[in-house]
């Protein structure tokens, strides 16, 4: 079988294919703002899929691929999906799928207890703890403001700030005021970031791998030696794992 994976987030939307078992190499990516079913079909015109599976925190962009791909079985993810972890949170129609995607996937990946970074318009954390039937379960985590979000919201409320390329500052004592604000920008973030780890470890029996994915991951994670795993590809892994579950 022939899966269609999507993760439909703020920013941009995300096409894989995967058989049950790996990933393939083909990809896309369409910007949100841009779904429609004239982007859709000039992007899937040549792709062939038996199943397909979406991952979204936009709704009215979900209705348009759900509508584009129910020609064939199309499964949209939620909590009531078929799920390789248990939920233990008071409303889990509040958790948003792609957390709940890569709460599957590092649980078939690491098992165990784990916090899950997901590094995006937003950076969210995921926190899965043991249970007694040697699953693991949701428990809840963290959102807090993506690193993007952070720079641009400044720019955009300041009259002489300007706009910056995140990246790897040389110094913490900037020499101009982009210097400056890469430095608070990165540096900044790295202690939000670590202290948001301290404060979860702090709650959380055991010791918990700390995983990281998402857009700003690789330049984050450069400077936080706790984050244990990269995993770029975690979502769509989530993802072919879910729909494996609900096929």
């Amino acid at each position: 079988m022939r899966l269609l994976l999507i993760d439909n987030s703020n920013t941009r939307t995300k096409f894989a294919l995967a058989s049950r078992e790996k990933l393939e190499d083909w990809r896309t990516t369409i910007n949100t703002p841009e779904i429609s079913v004239g982007s859709l079909g000039k992007e899937l015109a040549d792709i062939e899929w038996d199943f397909s599976i979406v991952s979204s925190v936009v709704p009215a962009k979900a209705e348009i691929l759900v509508d584009y791909l129910s020609e064939k079985p199309c499964h949209l993810l939620s909590h009531r999906s078929k799920l390789p972890i248990g939920i233990d949170y008071p409303k889990p129609e509040q958790i948003g799928a792609d957390r709940l995607a890569n709460a599957a996937a590092a649980f078939e990946m690491f098992g165990g207890s784990a916090i899950v970074l997901d590094f995006g318009t937003a950076v969210t954390f995921d926190v899965l703890g043991p249970s007694g039937d040697g699953k693991s379960v949701y428990q809840g985590g963290v959102i807090a403001p993506g690193l993007a979000s952070m720079t641009e919201g400044l720019a955009r409320r300041t009259a002489l700030l300007p706009h910056i390329e995140l990246e790897e500052p040389a110094q913490a004592i900037g020499k101009s005021t982009e210097q400056a604000m890469l430095a608070g920008a990165v540096f900044g973030y790295r202690g939000l970031v670590r202290e948001i780890i301290n404060q979860i470890r702090s709650e959380l029996p055991g010791d918990a791998e700390i995983i990281a994915t998402g857009g700003d991951a690789t330049l984050i994670t450069r400077g936080l030696p706790e984050i244990t795993h990269h995993c770029p590809q975690l979502t769509l892994e989530g993802l072919r794992l879910i729909a494996n579950l609900n096929t």
